[in-house]
């Protein structure tokens, strides 16, 4: 029975730990303020548009990835930053492709949010 608990409480463990690196990646970086409140608006346009499910999923899927891929995006920054202070030509490529993955996945999600979101906009103008 002492092991159910002990993995219950490893489980408990590993959420909080998650949610303590969003919340570092909140405090820390600049980027990851823009993506939260980028998607507050996307979430508030969706209900008021009244997005059709599959709509729903596109734009959840597309934050969720934007957001990991800023999260792995910080966790690489930071251990380069452990590992040297100096500027190093790999160090730099490291962080540069990093950085380069987050803009191709908010690149797609804002090309996606357009697609669905434009239309429903003018529907409202006509």
């Amino acid at each position: 029975m002492k092991e159910k608990s002990l993995d219950k409480k490893k489980l408990r463990n590993s959420f909080k730990y998650a949610i303590n690196g969003i919340k570092i990646a909140i405090t820390k970086e600049q980027n990851m303020n823009i993506h939260f409140v980028i998607t507050v608006l996307v979430l508030i346009c969706a209900v008021i548009f009244k997005l059709t499910l599959m709509e729903w999923m596109l734009c959840l899927v597309m934050i969720a990835l934007v957001i990991a891929t800023e999260l792995i995006n910080t966790s690489i920054e930071t251990m380069c930053d452990l590992i040297t202070k100096e500027k190093h030509e790999d160090i730099k490529i490291i962080k540069d492709t990093a950085a380069g993955a987050v803009l191709v996945f908010a690149t797609s999600a804002a090309i996606i949010g357009l697609m669905i979101f434009i239309p429903k906009l003018l529907e409202v103008v006509k």
